[in-house]
């Protein structure tokens, strides 16, 4: 089964340090939301799993190889990165910006096969984003981009997927539906990882929540566990109102 394994990563922005000694695993099946403040390390993370940063210091392996020893074309094939919602407002229908996807399974020169065609088309669908197949992107609502690139994400059709804040612009309607989708992406057996500002959704749908603060790893474990009052008070220094954890943030 397809997965990370981190090792004391160490990483960061030139001379800005932050992550700092990160070890974790993760697996095929699993949804995971790394949760913590602005500033702690969860798009950092995200990028270092995605091959964008290079660690510092320690090791990153990818089905036991080493990430950074793995062609840009095969990691392309094996893992879909999605930036923050604003990062991609290009200037192409919205068609084409998911066609994007497929790039990595196509020989130079090639046109689309049938198959890739329907790969296109089946992640506009599952996002909600059929009717703005034929608009440009940067005309779109922030919302509207933000299910457009997770098409693009899900055409890949790759066995990894990791998502910056893929909720962020969605009004909570698509942000139910998009959570559905990434757990029924995890449940064929994807490894799912997004860096997730809302604890909520993340309770309700994510398997597993990677707890950060301050560049390193709080706690690590099943939603109920790790979203507790000791915690989001130590990691926010805030907890719900009454003290408990509302119902709507348990596990289901």
């Amino acid at each position: 089964m397809t997965g990370f394994d981190l090792t004391s990563v160490a990483a960061g922005y030139r001379d800005k340090p932050v992550l700092q000694d990160i070890s974790l695993s993760a697996r095929g099946g699993e949804f995971i939301a790394l949760a913590g403040p602005n500033g702690s390390g969860k798009s950092t993370l995200i990028k270092v799993l995605a091959g964008l940063i290079v660690p510092e210091a320690g090791g990153v392996e990818l089905d036991g190889q080493p990430l950074g020893t793995i062609p840009v074309r095969d990691r392309a094939r094996r893992i879909a990165y999605m930036p923050p919602e604003g990062r991609a407002v290009w200037p192409l229908v919205v068609r084409r910006a998911v066609t994007l996807g497929r790039m990595p399974h196509l020989k130079p020169l090639t046109r689309l096969s049938t198959r890739d065609a329907e790969a296109v088309e089946h992640a506009l669908e599952r996002t909600g984003a059929a009717d703005l197949a034929d608009r440009r992107l940067d005309a779109l609502s922030s919302g509207e981009r933000a299910r457009v690139m997770l098409a693009r994400v899900l055409a890949t059709e790759t066995d990894i997927l990791l998502l910056d804040e893929p909720t962020a612009a969605l009004d909570p309607r698509h942000q139910i539906a998009v959570m559905d989708v990434l757990r029924a992406e995890a449940e064929r057996g994807a490894l799912v990882i997004v860096a997730a500002h809302a604890l909520d959704l993340a309770a309700r749908w994510c398997s597993r929540v990677v707890l950060m603060n301050s560049g390193r790893i709080a706690a690590d474990g099943p939603p109920a566990e790790v979203l507790d009052e000791a915690n989001l008070r130590t990691v926010f220094g805030a907890s719900p109102p009454g003290g408990v954890l509302p119902n709507a943030w348990q596990a289901d």
